[in-house]
């Protein structure tokens, strides 16, 4: 999300440069809690085949496993933002950092299937408050001048997260002799990936103690001191501080608190606007795209690549993701949000095709003939980065900036959990459906992208450049 193009408020000014290096270490310190989101996200890609072997279970099963994480993250996004509201953006950040390491530990160490999918939750939910926290509290810290920028550090994270779970698997299976259930030090190789987490997860906990809590909730309680000192940490002490408290002061007392009853319109349900909002966070997830960060390693092997080959695939998939995020927030606000997103159902609705086409060839000796195999891995990185060049970042811009001010916060809640439901439909329905008809369903998730085109083109408005009130 861009806030850059309305003007600053009037107490604030551009933070100067001693404060902006301590402004970056504030901001990097809570996109930690974006790397996690990415990391536990994508870990369980690893885990998969493993899981499915160790428990023996059908397709079926193993699929409520991987997706019953994205319950916990429907659950804690709808309630992180009331939770932070209460108790401080940093106490959030502190739980979120314990159920990050309760679940690391469960589910290395799970006694049975169920515990698994039990832990599972708990990281769910997890991810669901960093989601939401996250953003929310670098929004809050970000001198105006820099804040769209230094919004943009928790999709970095989320995407560097995602990357390197995926090396931290590839690099365990190495040292499992390629055997996902390899042991080392008594511990199969599964259970390490899933257990390393703990590590990023207490650094989160430790950083959160190195920073400020938000002014904007220490000005909601009262403490209008302290308030005083992150303004002056963050923007500067040559600011009008008692100015600039009195405007945050002023703009939460004017702040129209958005029900779900403001997002009813007469006809249809929900008002048409608050309709364009769930059909793109919709389409953002049934392209299929966390088919590459939930199963990729499996989806490698049931076409006949060794397991070795299959997790250094994750990884290079997820470094594509990167540079795809990149281009995506050098050219969001340079060629604006609709001309990325046409762009974006161009290049995966053809790469999903071509994809669809590769794995319609029959097995030879269990392995893809080695054209189509070259040209699947070719079309899954293509994919990849089309979506993140695009729907990856501007459905979240979009969802940001399109909705009117007095509804923005509710249905933004409804988009984004409109969002979850799909990522689930998506990943829980995936196993079955690839032992379906692997191509099939690839012809599926390419239709979704071929349908998002009309969808743009007819219903949604480009944002770049307006100010967020003239949202209407």
């Amino acid at each position: 999300m861009t806030s850059s193009a309305q003007p600053p408020p009037s107490g604030a000014r551009e933070a100067h440069p001693e404060h902006l290096g301590h402004v970056i270490f504030i901001t990097a310190a809570a996109a930690m809690g974006g790397f996690l989101f990415g990391y536990d996200s994508s870990v369980i890609n690893g885990a998969v085949e493993a899981i499915r072997d160790r428990y023996d279970i059908g397709s079926g099963e193993l699929a409520q496993v991987i997706a019953i994480a994205l319950i916990g993250c429907a659950i804690g996004a709808a309630t992180a933002g009331r939770i932070a509201d209460r108790i401080g953006r940093i106490l959030c950040m502190r739980i979120a950092a314990v159920l990050f390491t309760v679940s690391a530990v469960g589910s290395a160490l799970p006694f049975a299937l169920w515990d698994l999918a039990m832990w599972r939750i708990i990281g769910g939910f997890a991810i669901g408050m960093a989601s939401v926290i996250g953003p929310a509290y670098i929004a809050e810290v970000s001198p105006p001048a820099y804040r769209g920028r230094l919004a943009s550090f928790q999709q970095a994270a989320i995407v560097i997260g995602i990357a390197i779970s995926q090396l931290v698997n590839f690099g365990i299976l190495q040292i499992a002799d390629g055997e996902q259930r390899g042991k080392i030090g008594g511990l199969e190789a599964w259970q390490w990936m899933l257990g390393v987490m703990v590590v990023p997860a207490i650094l989160y906990g430790l950083l959160s103690f190195a920073i400020p809590e938000s002014p904007r909730y220490l000005i909601s309680v009262g403490k209008i001191g302290r308030a005083k000192q992150v303004l002056a940490e963050v923007e500067g002490e040559h600011i009008d501080l008692d100015a600039r408290v009195n405007e945050i002061d002023l703009a939460m007392r004017r702040e129209h608190k958005s029900t779900f009853k403001d997002l009813l319109g007469s006809r249809f349900g929900f008002l048409p606007i608050v309709w364009i909002g769930i059909g793109l966070s919709v389409f953002q997830q049934l392209v299929g795209i966390n088919v590459a960060f939930y199963y990729s390693s499996t989806l490698w092997q049931s076409v006949g690549i060794d397991p070795t080959s299959s997790f250094f695939y994750s990884f290079t998939t997820s470094i594509v993701n990167i540079i795809g995020t990149v281009i995506a927030m050098l050219f969001v606000d340079r060629i604006g949000r609709r001309p990325l997103a046409l762009i974006g159902s161009t290049g995966m609705a053809i790469a999903l095709a071509v994809e669809a086409w590769a794995f319609s060839a029959d097995l030879v000796d269990g392995k893809l003939p080695s054209t189509e195999g070259t040209v699947a891995l070719v079309a899954a990185h293509v994919f990849v980065l089309f979506f993140a060049l695009s729907w990856g970042v501007v459905v979240w811009v979009f969802l940001g900036e399109m909705f009117p001010n007095r509804i923005r916060a509710a249905a933004l809640g409804v988009a984004a959990s409109a969002q979850w439901i799909a990522n689930w439909a998506i990943t829980a329905s995936f196993p079955s459906l690839a032992d379906w008809n692997l191509s099939g369903t690839y012809i599926i998730y390419a239709s979704f992208a071929v349908l998002s085109i009309p969808f743009v083109l007819l219903f949604v408005k480009e944002t770049k450049g307006k100010a967020l009130e003239e949202m209407g």
